[in-house]
């Protein structure tokens, strides 16, 4: 289906400009508002976007048997966020960017104690090869290796961590229920720590926290559908536009220049990642095709 397969990249795309855009509004409102504040208007905000999902699919999109589990994602969601946000305000833009990109990195390792998936050679070879990548952009030992830098790696250990979560959600429950109850959530858990560090946001910080609420949701809504139509292995090399959308930005409006050592850092992890989201769609369609005697033995 060609057709699907342009709209799914196409929608992928446009994930990718919002998150990268959401990005720079976060580092903009940095300027004058704690990042605790940032993130809860980003959540306000991001519900205020997502609340036509409940006006197109009713009140039976608010009826789950997974509330434990939403809380759990969400715990862990708000805290990554957290620790992202303050990333996107303290690092260069692009840096904070390409070390979310480990992300995948995490999602493999937590799969196997979570999901008890088996993971074998090929794909722990890529794990290794991407975690080569972030310590080539963190550079231990360095000037460049900064609290900010071990936040942002705690920001994308935490996200992977909630990726997993959705996973299991996904498996019982439709994206938009997901997206809705997650930014529900997300609400009243960002805005009890933004009650100690409480700032009115003046001016065009309005328009800022506005921005990264829509936006937020904006990627997340496009990005579910996008993997609902298409394969992750062809849609996970399109999400990197974000690295360049955010540079550009980064350039032109916070004088950041690219440093060349984030760059090969984050083509290193991003080509460790494109291989782990291939492989992983070929066992799936592997698997799919044998007797469940046959897909039960081990993966590489």
């Amino acid at each position: 289906m060609p057709g699907a397969h342009w709209r799914a990249a196409l929608l992928m795309l446009g994930s990718a400009c919002f998150f990268g855009l959401m990005a720079v509004a976060i580092k903009l409102a940095s300027a004058s508002l704690h990042t605790f504040e940032i993130a809860f208007f980003r959540n306000f905000f991001g519900l205020v976007a997502a609340l036509p999902l409940l006006l197109r699919h009713g009140p039976q999109l608010l009826r789950t048997t997974q509330f434990p589990r939403y809380i759990i994602r969400c715990v862990i969601g708000v805290v990554s966020m957290f620790c992202g946000f303050w990333a996107i305000g303290h690092l260069p833009l692009a840096q904070a960017i390409a070390l979310s990109y480990s992300t995948p990195l995490f999602v493999t390792i937590a799969a196997v104690w979570m999901l008890g998936e088996q993971v074998r050679a090929r794909r722990w070879a890529a794990v290794v090869v991407g975690f080569i990548g972030v310590l080539i952009i963190v550079r231990p030992g360095s000037a460049n290796f900064t609290l900010g830098t071990l936040v942002a790696l705690s920001a994308a250990v935490l996200s992977g961590l909630a990726a997993i979560q959705i996973k299991q959600l996904s498996r019982v429950e439709p994206a938009d229920r997901i997206v809705l109850y997650t930014t529900m959530l997300w609400v009243p858990l960002s805005f009890l720590p933004a009650l100690f560090v409480w700032e009115w946001p003046r001016g065009i910080t309005w328009l800022w926290v506005v921005a990264a609420g829509f936006m937020g949701t904006g990627g997340h809504m496009l990005w579910t559908r996008a993997l609902k139509i298409g394969e992750v292995s062809a849609l996970s090399p399109i999400s990197f536009m974000q690295l360049p959308i955010v540079a550009v930005f980064g350039y032109f409006l916070f004088d950041e220049r690219l440093d060349k050592w984030t760059f090969v850092g984050a083509s290193i992890i991003f080509a460790a990642n494109v291989y782990i989201s291939h492989r992983e769609a070929q066992l799936a369609k592997r698997n799919a095709t044998q007797s469940p005697s046959e897909a039960a033995q081990p993966n590489e």
